[in-house]
């Protein structure tokens, strides 16, 4: 695997498990295979754990970390072929990632959609240009439409906690005061369509996601219908993902927060979330703190996902 874009290029659920495992078990077994060799991390947007997880995952693997935070101190990037470049913008992603490909071995970049152009965000433009230029490996730290680094670390949570072969997975759309992009949600519902959980998705009408990412799960618009019987909860907030509203939020109903009474409904659910996580929006404070939150855990598993991958990268160069 020399890029990382989606959680399917893991291979198998097996496969993917037993790489989580090893790195869990040895986590500093194989610093050989980055000794000398150096991640560059690529930040358009900001972070916490992606940027504190996989530099340690990394540092585990014996690699150096550059971090670049494009929004500070760099000059600023234009990321548009063919624009006449005499606004604020003094280096163009064309020589600027080249030249970044010079100082590294892997590259992980991090670049949200825009949520204003969804052909420009579901085409991975600025994602696909650090593949296409740089000349190295590349992995994504979330991109406009996917983060499978996350994913990786939702399903290994999962995997360690489910009490039966294949158990209930909803995830429930959830109000936010910004509009949110697809990322987390599409690549989520990839991941357990690849674990082959039974799974089903709950939004507001006019909240569908793309079925290329949603496969073969049920989407319903009654969220108490959907949360019956469930084994696992993942809340999560997303814009429209199509249409005239794209980007937009068109639903703002404070009945999809997930509270206690909602868990109710469920098989004495798990919670879980990507965090960061808006409390009393998203979800409530009991809920949160609650002994079925499992948003800790998964946050530690996001180390686990990246040295698994990095680590496999790594093979190939």
């Amino acid at each position: 695997m020399r890029h990382f874009t989606s959680i399917k290029q893991l291979g198998s659920l097996h496969d993917a498990m037993e790489a989580a495992r090893y790195v869990k078990e040895h986590p500093f077994a194989d610093q050989e295979l980055g000794r000398n060799k150096t991640l560059l991390m690529v930040f358009f947007n900001n972070s916490l754990r992606t940027r504190l997880s996989t530099q340690k995952a990394a540092l585990n693997l014996g690699m150096n970390v550059i971090v670049l935070d494009v929004n500070q101190g760099a000059w600023k990037l234009e990321t548009e072929r063919g624009v006449v470049m005499d606004g604020d913008k003094s280096e163009h992603l064309l020589e600027a990632i080249p030249v970044m490909g010079c100082y590294c071995d892997i590259i992980g970049v991090r670049s949200f959609a825009g949520l204003e152009d969804r052909e420009r965000d579901y085409g991975e433009e600025v994602l696909n240009q650090f593949i296409r230029y740089s000349g190295k490996p590349v992995f994504s730290m979330e991109a406009a439409t996917r983060h499978p680094l996350q994913t990786y670390a939702d399903i290994i949570t999962i995997e360690e906690h489910k009490t039966k072969a294949r158990p209930k997975v909803v995830m429930t759309w959830a109000p936010h005061p910004k509009a949110l992009p697809q990322a987390v949600p599409n690549s989520f519902a990839e991941g357990m369509e690849f674990a082959g959980y039974d799974f089903v998705i709950a939004n507001p009408a006019g909240y569908d996601l793309p079925r290329e990412f949603t496969g073969g799960a049920v989407v319903t618009h009654d969220q108490d219908e959907a949360l019956r019987g469930a084994d696992f909860v993942y809340a999560k907030n997303w814009s429209v993902p199509d249409g005239p509203g794209y980007g937009k939020v068109l639903c703002g109903d404070r009945s999809w927060t997930v509270t206690s009474e909602k868990m109710a409904l469920t098989n004495d659910a798990f919670f879980m979330h990507c965090l960061p996580v808006r409390r009393n929006m998203i979800v409530s404070d009991d809920v949160i703190e609650g002994p079925r939150s499992l948003v800790i855990p998964e946050a530690a598993n996001r180390v686990v996902s990246a040295q698994a991958v990095l680590k496999q990268i790594l093979k190939t160069i």
